[in-house]
């Protein structure tokens, strides 16, 4: 072969194998064919919304008879958020709700998840409703429904009344939820058909009474701890039969629960059996305990005399077969065959895998995909929801006003191509939920982490759309990802 210059080689394909590519036989529509990315289509009825909480961005946490919950409490205790950082005021959206409802318009969504303050409804979490709390979650859920966006109403997202003597430690407080969750899916029915009963409840239990991290911070025995966890799911099964009491019929009842995903090392036989079996075990006092209406015999095992109490018909109660399942999913957990009984063992993450802004938040998109297998095969639900899914991302304002937010699209382009892959195969999952609409107060993390479609300006209560809203504006509108 001679030995061309690079300048050479390139006058050379210039002239001649352009030249020759022009002439080849290969028809117009080809290349054009060639040049445009594969579209990954969703099924024709895929719900697309965006998730919200009450604390996170409510706001407005004196006003129209709301008392307080144990995260206004526990954010106001010194020391236990970022920077002294509350959810007083937030996003404002108690009263910028309209604004709020516009952004989700101009995305496009069919769905919007956000959650109800119990302390708006009953302020001091049993006795008397306020009407002015009920009053003004109707006036939001008239304005979705307006913009044909369709309400999907979590219950409890972990912002319990702070009068409820005992709190989760208190069996007391599962029936008073339960109560609230009839009183309030009667009231709201005619407008919402789906009620999520529980947020995350590893999260308020463990995180609120074990490791102290989130509200009311506690660090509790394990006896004590796994007390609270029963006492949560049955929370969960008792509101279940009192929404099946009270709501409209064919009102569709679920749960959002952030399981753990274990995701196989390697896609083979022996390795998707130990993700299956550790979906199942390391679940055991939550979703496992729903599902099956049964603690594991492993889990009962490995707590021994700190195993939670369990009275007659609790079980029952919380098996109460659900219409859905919803599944938050962020990071990756890593299974691996192992001999022992069990099956399997959980890898640890060596100390370069990369993760978000959020130190908890690893990068692992295939944790979507074998969310809805594994649940999917475990448990087989009628139907499977992504209710959060989303990333931190150290969002900066440029000069010309922009957030160019590149990092989060990659994240949330390649979580949605492995959720292409689950609805492909034929797995029941329904809608997408993005975790967030907004920047929002991020729990002990204050404002310091940003999760939002839309960057919040809290000094000014401006909301920007960031390069991910249009991105996934896009998405929605052709129902597919490239």
């Amino acid at each position: 072969m001679k030995n061309l210059t690079r300048r050479r080689f390139g006058k050379t394909l210039a002239g001649t194998a352009a030249g020759a590519f022009a002439s080849a036989s290969l028809p117009r529509i080809a290349l054009a064919q060639m040049a445009t990315p594969e579209l990954l289509r969703f099924p024709s009825n895929f719900i697309w919304g965006c998730s919200t909480a009450s604390y996170q961005i409510e706001g407005a946490v004196n006003e129209d008879g709301r008392k307080p919950s144990v995260w206004d409490a526990f954010s106001h205790t010194p020391g236990k958020t970022f920077q002294g950082d509350t959810g007083d005021v937030a996003d404002d959206s108690y009263h910028r709700y309209r604004e709020d409802v516009q952004l989700l318009k101009n995305l496009g969504v069919r769905g919007y998840r956000f959650s109800i303050a119990w302390s708006r409804i009953f302020p001091d979490g049993t006795g008397q409703p306020n009407q002015k709390g009920l009053t003004y979650y109707q006036r939001v859920l008239d304005e979705l429904l307006k913009n044909n966006i369709a309400p999907y109403v979590t219950l409890f997202h972990w912002d319990l009344p702070q009068a409820l003597s005992g709190g989760w430690q208190s069996r007391d407080t599962s029936k008073a939820f339960a109560d609230y969750a009839g009183y309030v899916s009667k009231q709201l029915s005619d407008r919402v058909g789906h009620f999520f009963t529980i947020n995350e409840f590893t999260c308020f239990t463990d995180e609120g009474y074990k490791t102290g991290k989130f509200a009311p911070g506690l660090k509790l025995p394990d006896a004590e701890v796994n007390q609270i966890r029963h006492n949560a799911v049955l929370a969960h099964g008792m509101a279940v039969q009192a929404i099946r009491a009270n709501a409209r019929p064919g009102t569709q009842i679920g749960l959002a629960e952030n399981a753990k995903v274990y995701v196989p090392v390697i896609e083979t036989h022996e390795q998707i059996t130990a993700a299956r079996a550790a979906t199942r075990e390391e679940n055991a006092p939550f979703l496992t305990a729903v599902m099956e209406g049964k603690y594991t015999d492993g889990y009962l095992q490995r707590q021994g005399a700190n195993a939670p109490k369990v009275e007659p018909g609790d079980m029952k109660i919380i098996g109460s077969p659900l219409d859905f399942v919803g599944l938050n999913v962020y990071a990756p957990e890593y299974a691996r065959a192992d001999a022992s009984p069990a099956g399997y063992v959980v890898e640890k993450r060596p100390s370069s895998f990369p993760r978000m802004a959020s130190d908890w938040l690893y990068i692992g998109p295939e944790v979507i995909y074998w969310a809805v297998r594994n649940v999917s095969e475990v448990w087989k639900p009628r139907a499977l929801y992504i209710t959060e899914n989303g990333c931190s991302s150290d969002d900066v304002i440029t000069a010309e006003g922009r957030i160019e937010d590149t990092d989060r699209v990659m994240y949330l382009r390649n979580h949605l191509t492995q959720l292409h892959r689950a609805a492909s195969e034929g797995y029941p999952i329904k809608g997408y939920f993005l975790w967030s609409l907004l920047d929002n107060f991020e729990w002990a993390d204050g404002y310091s982490k940003r999760f939002g479609l839309h960057y919040v300006d809290y000094k000014t209560q401006v909301r920007t759309p960031k390069l991910s809203a249009e991105w996934y504006r896009d998405v929605i509108s052709r129902n597919a990802v490239e």
